[in-house]
């Protein structure tokens, strides 16, 4: 049946062909030909090629096509579209290996070739051809990574030639090309920082609908082995020795160096130049937590009060508080880590860190008028401890902190017969005399 279609459609293009007495002489048919005969019949033979498709007629298809490419292939872009549609529909069809890679390297070398004879189309040119090559071998090439990557090459730097990068393509390149550094000894360090480098201003500008695009690049770069911080550092110290004060540069700059974690000078001299030209408490936050990492206790709070001057947020105070807390407490500045504790405990009353660190300032200052000892203030810091170790779950290494200090703050209850000479029965409300805890209702226990 499928036959008998065809033939019945190639016998109505020939009487049209007829009945309109065409002059193939005409020499605006030149381009399909040498004769008036030959042209008549590659026009014949690309209509033909049009309804042996649309028939599934593969076997016919394939014969117009080669008589198309072999006699006129500067005569119409059609021509290379319905080869890759007829060899993309015999590489789903093969029935090996072997055959459908023959059928692949056929759908390649079409794309090639509309390059040739099209390339300079004003509209669907080169930069056009070779996106949709690249495009079909994301389908059929996924298998021969380097064949991959050189496909998707050549759609970008036709795109950068052009002005017209279609970014999916570039960060499907550039994803494939930081996941290759590993196992393939032909993509360096150096061919990627040059890449990364090459496509960052494409990805610098995006709509809503390439943000994703944008993600994946940045993302590939961060996580390639490529992107250590000697690389980093080498690739920014140079672009910002020429343009210190260019924000979006050290933006990208602090955001991939400190994905890889690194803690060299020049990270931190470039994070806090990027500081001086944009002040956030987000980047004083990671400041205070870099020279904290580093010992440099009295940086990280300077940065830290810096940030919290201006802010204005209150959740955005909140880890600003805990920090100057942590640090004050490490320093054994015990009113300052008091403060910040309670100043946070009134942003947010759930906060474990506020209990974490009143706890310990509350164990700090011991009671003399309250005869046993001065003991009595761990009653309370046993209880803020308590209530830190329950708020702050979702936070197992410093809720394991929690519960230590509450097991050392119980140790140091006062004894049974301490309690009786001060006239304390366990269980009885007793309110702290002394010392940060001082005024704080508490429940008298024995150790």
């Amino acid at each position: 049946m499928k036959s008998v279609k065809f033939l019945l459609a190639a016998l109505a293009l020939v009487i049209g062909f007829s009945a309109t007495a065409q002059d193939f002489s005409d020499p605006k048919f030149a381009i399909w030909g040498e004769t008036p005969e030959e042209r008549q019949a590659n026009i014949e033979a690309s209509n033909y090629l049009k309804e042996a498709l649309d028939a599934k007629d593969f076997k016919r298809a394939t014969e117009y096509f080669q008589q198309l490419l072999n006699s006129c292939p500067k005569a119409s872009q059609n021509t290379f579209a319905r080869g890759v549609t007829l060899y993309k529909n015999k590489a789903q069809r093969a029935r090996s290996v072997e055959e459908r890679k023959m059928y692949v390297d056929s759908i390649l070398f079409i794309y090639d070739q509309r390059v040739i004879y099209f390339g300079d189309h004003h509209k669907n040119g080169k930069d056009y051809i070779l996106d949709m090559k690249a495009r079909d071998m994301l389908r059929f090439c996924t298998t021969d990574r380097p064949l991959l990557r050189s496909g998707l090459k050549d759609a970008v730097d036709a795109g950068i030639e052009s002005g017209r990068v279609h970014l999916d393509i570039a960060a499907s390149y550039f994803k494939y090309l930081c996941e290759d550094y590993e196992y393939d000894d032909n993509v360096t360090s150096d061919m990627i920082l040059a890449e990364y480098e090459r496509l960052t201003p494409h990805f610098a500008e995006v709509s809503a609908e390439d943000e994703q695009y944008r993600d994946i690049f940045e993302t590939s770069f961060g996580t390639s082995g490529a992107a250590s911080c000697e690389n980093l550092e080498e690739l920014f110290s140079q672009k910002l020795a020429a343009d210190p004060d260019n924000e979006a540069l050290l933006s990208q700059a602090v955001a991939l160096m400190s994905r890889a974690q690194c803690t060299s000078d020049f990270f931190f001299a470039t994070t806090e130049k990027y500081y001086t030209v944009k002040p956030s408490s987000e980047t004083a936050l990671f400041l205070a937590q870099g020279f904290k990492n580093r010992g440099e206790n009295d940086k990280a709070l300077k940065y830290l009060r810096e940030a919290l001057a201006v802010e204005t947020d209150p959740a955005k105070k909140e880890p600003l508080y805990v920090q100057i807390g942590l640090i004050e407490i490490s320093e054994h500045r015990y009113a300052a880590a008091a403060e910040a504790a309670r100043e946070l405990r009134g942003i947010n009353p759930q906060n474990g860190y506020s209990f974490f660190i009143l706890g310990q300032c509350y164990a700090s200052t011991p009671c003399p008028e309250d005869k046993v000892g001065g003991t009595t203030v761990y009653w309370a810091a046993y209880d803020a401890m308590a209530q830190a170790a329950t708020l702050l779950k979702d936070e197992p290494e410093v809720q394991k902190a929690a519960q230590q200090l509450m097991n050392a703050y119980r140790a140091a209850f006062p004894v049974q017969e301490s309690c009786f000479f001060a006239e304390l029965t366990a269980g009885d409300r007793y309110t702290i005399l002394c010392g940060f805890a001082a005024g704080q209702a508490t429940t008298v226990r024995y150790r």
